[in-house]
């Protein structure tokens, strides 16, 4: 079922002293799966500007017109899944403008879904996509944001990044507008984040290599979330590449975020290589050998992933591991 949306001028469910809100419906398919869609975004269950839980998603973030604070919340019948957005702030009108891409209502599977096509895949995939028929790969538009948390896990291990993260953001971000929940904070602007003190950036255990690349990207942040109009592909993939410090694993997991990109492979990851070569082969293997097994597949390369990410298969908890580092002193 195609998805629409529809808008109105209508006041949040909210306590009266609240700014009014707006609301939008988004009609997706029957089955869609908004928490496993929208599960991607945040950077682990305490991100500051995300939370997903039993009452929905909240989200909060900056558009170009002013800051957004966005609640989802989804309702199945046997037709369709009614996605309810409730909107405050100045950015409404560009975040509901976005919110079919946001929900992944263009993400095509029609091809991955295809029966001669399924009859390539081993059972690993085919089996959660059977589960998971309601998954779409989600499109925010947002490069600039997607830029800033991505380079922060570049090099580190997931707990140190997520704190990172959430350090910075909660320490120089702002408060979400409208009825946020408590602690629901929008990411610093590029001009905050480049007013954010070395010792600050030391504090969160982020090293001057990363930080700099970030300062960088700050630079040219207009220019970045313009890239949201490219199609995914190696020509946007050229471009994030072309600031440095982001190379072409901090690109692919941009792209799979603010883009949807169906077949961005995140090469250069400390455990992705290896947990594919274990699902389709039972060993181990590296980038190149990745690629390989995922060649057959192409055009939906970041699906397979996803679906073998699914499947509940765990590589072997053997041999080294990324050490948690200290930049505190640097």
């Amino acid at each position: 079922m195609p998805a629409t949306a529809s808008a109105t001028a209508s006041t949040a469910a909210a306590p009266a002293a609240l700014p009014a809100g707006r609301t939008a419906v988004v009609d997706m398919p029957a089955g869609y799966d908004l928490a496993g869609t929208l599960g991607i975004l945040p950077r682990g269950r305490q991100d500051p500007t995300c939370r997903i839980g039993s009452g929905g998603v909240w989200l909060a973030f900056a558009t170009p017109a002013g800051p957004v604070t966005l609640h989802l919340a989804a309702r199945a019948d046997a037709a369709a899944t009614a996605v309810t957005a409730g909107c405050w702030g100045p950015g409404v009108e560009a975040a509901l403008a976005g919110l079919p891409a946001l929900l992944g209502a263009g993400d095509d599977w029609s091809g991955f879904d295809d029966p001669d096509f399924q009859a390539t895949l081993p059972r690993l995939v085919t089996e959660p996509r059977r589960r998971h028929r309601g998954l779409r790969l989600p499109s925010t538009g947002r490069v600039f944001d997607a830029l800033v948390p991505a380079v922060l896990e570049q090099r580190v291990t997931t707990i140190e990044a997520r704190h990172s993260w959430r350090y910075l953001v909660a320490r120089h971000g702002s408060p979400a507008p409208g009825p946020a929940p408590a602690g629901l904070m929008l990411a610093p602007s590029p001009a905050q984040w480049r007013r954010i003190p070395s010792w600050e950036w030391h504090r969160a255990g982020v090293d001057p290599k990363r930080s700099a690349t970030i300062l960088r990207a700050c630079a040219v942040a207009a220019g970045l979330d313009r890239l949201a109009a490219l199609p995914p592909g190696p020509d946007l993939a050229a471009k994030l590449c072309s600031v440095p410090g982001i190379g072409p694993w901090t690109a692919a997991e941009i792209a799979q975020r603010t883009h949807g990109d169906p077949d961005s492979v995140s090469v250069g990851d400390f455990h992705l290589a290896a947990f594919v070569g274990y699902a389709l082969t039972g060993r181990r293997t590296d980038d190149a050998g990745m690629l390989r097994l995922l060649q057959p597949w192409r055009g939906h390369r970041q699906r397979v992933v996803r679906m073998l990410g699914l499947s509940g298969v765990r590589k072997p908890a053997f041999g080294p591991r990324l050490s948690p580092q200290d930049h505190r002193f640097h």
